[in-house]
């Protein structure tokens, strides 16, 4: 049974249907129109559906929408306003995408982990980052990107 429910998402008070069954990634791409947040695989093993659940790096296919009630989710299209932050440059600088599948939910990742650790290291990043599968890149502009984003 669903219910409406108000959400915060990407800094906005927003209205939503929600029910145990439907999932946030559901709510944010189909009602809310956000579809920078991707599916790949639905069980949460591959990243694209990354998003940040109260600062929390999270599989929004995994998460039931009325979790999300009360809490700040924030979306690829939260990071940044009319401009592209430092990570968003870095990735197109550094050649951190290809197909663009997976790039959203490798940002928002990157983003958790530069604000878990602002200065990472290269074999930090890439265990931070083992949660975010990219069958194009082989990972090493998304490497490049992040370290050249780090303050």
């Amino acid at each position: 049974m669903s219910t409406a429910a108000r959400l915060r998402v990407n800094g906005a008070e927003r209205e939503a249907s929600v029910s145990p069954e439907i999932r946030l990634i559901d709510v944010l791409r189909d009602q809310l129109g956000l579809t920078g947040t991707k599916e790949g695989c639905s069980v949460g093993v591959c990243g694209a559906c990354s998003v940040l659940m109260d600062g929390a790096l999270v599989s929004s296919c995994l998460v039931p929408s009325v979790l999300a009630t009360g809490a700040e989710v924030t979306t690829i299209e939260g990071l940044s306003g009319q401009t592209l932050t430092p990570l968003q440059e870095a990735f197109i600088t550094e050649g951190g995408f290809q197909c663009g599948i997976c790039t959203p939910g490798q940002i928002v990742a990157a983003s958790a982990l530069l604000a878990e650790r602002p200065r990472p290291t290269e074999s930090e990043i890439r265990e931070f980052m083992m949660g975010n599968l990219c069958r194009c890149t082989g990972y090493q502009g998304i490497v490049r990107a992040i370290m050249k984003a780090a303050p």
